[in-house]
């Protein structure tokens, strides 16, 4: 292919915009892969925490159930009942605040989800119209710019054809009589 041909930079322009596009693909499996990899981790801690949150209700409740046989026994066992009491609520409140947070992070997770099958949705949109638009152009190219090129190139070839019947040097006349030829007979 010449340098100077439309031909060899639409190639060259094609074959960047394909690459373009494969670099795009790429990124967004990508981006998917690491969305998928944190819902799969988030998942894993709340499987990990509902143990811990059905311990921290039963310890709770065996707290409540101390202090009251604390205060029942003796009264040296006040102070130690108040702290375990204290304990206790502070363990409740840890729990609440730790669901609060794994439904924080479910929730953040499935709005990543969602936003990038929309990505995933507008980039193949935009793949989509970018072809569309590379394949109109071509035609646009091939109809107004190659076809009539090679039109030219016919018309242009015709003339020069013509141009070299008409400069031409005139052919020799056929009833010229040559010297030699006169004397012979055949």
């Amino acid at each position: 292919m010449n340098v100077h041909d439309p031909l060899f930079w639409l190639v060259i322009i094609t074959a960047i915009i394909a690459l373009s596009f494969l670099m795009i693909a790429a990124a967004m499996i990508a981006m998917a892969v690491f969305v998928n990899r944190a819902v799969k981790s988030v998942n894993r801690l709340e499987e990990r925490l509902e143990p811990l949150m059905a311990r921290a209700t039963a310890f709770s409740e065996q707290g409540t159930a101390i202090a009251v046989q604390g205060r029942q026994i003796a009264e040296q066992f006040n102070v130690m009942s108040g702290h375990l009491s204290t304990a206790t609520m502070n363990l409740a409140e840890s729990t609440t605040l730790i669901k609060e947070e794994v439904r924080g992070i479910m929730a953040l997770a499935d709005e990543t989800t969602e936003m990038a099958h929309a990505k995933v949705h507008m980039v193949s949109r935009a793949i989509d119209t970018t072809h569309e638009r590379v394949m109109d152009t071509t035609e646009f190219i091939q109809r107004k710019v190659i076809e009539p090129a090679r039109e030219l190139a016919a018309i242009l070839a015709g003339l020069r054809r013509g141009l070299e019947v008409l400069v031409a040097p005139a052919p020799s006349p056929i009833n010229r009589s040559y010297g030699d030829d006169e004397m012979f007979i055949g």
